[in-house]
């Protein structure tokens, strides 16, 4: 019997945001300041065991970051011994990756995650 292949959870978020105002989101009584951010997750718990898929997923999914202008990306490792986060961050410190995002930030309230962060002009 022939298992379907594994493939990480990948998952767009959007979340929709205003400052201040009388709650109207869209019409006449809306404010002038509206934001529709989108945010790309990568769920690792389904390869942590694949190391060549774990690299091929970081790669793509940064390549489609780039390609979206999507600014912020989580990556979610879990929490576990640690090992698939500290691989996780050293594919992030390669040379050739750090060139392509602008911060790194792990998330202090929960260390199964991680954001990456980029800056398009």
């Amino acid at each position: 019997m022939k298992l379907p292949p594994v493939s990480p959870i990948l998952r767009y978020c959007s979340i929709f945001g205003r400052a201040g105002g009388n709650g109207a989101v869209d019409g006449p009584g809306a404010d002038t300041y509206n934001r529709n951010v989108a945010k790309i997750v990568l769920d690792l718990h389904d390869i942590y065991n694949k190391g060549w898929k774990i690299d091929t997923e970081l790669q793509r999914v940064m390549d489609e970051a780039v390609a979206k202008r999507v600014t912020p990306v989580e990556i979610i490792p879990g929490k576990g011994s640690g090992q698939l986060k500290k691989r996780v961050l050293r594919y992030l410190n390669q040379p050739e990756v750090k060139a392509r995002y602008h911060r790194v930030e792990k998330d202090d309230k929960n260390f199964g995650r991680i954001f990456v962060h980029f800056k398009f002009k």
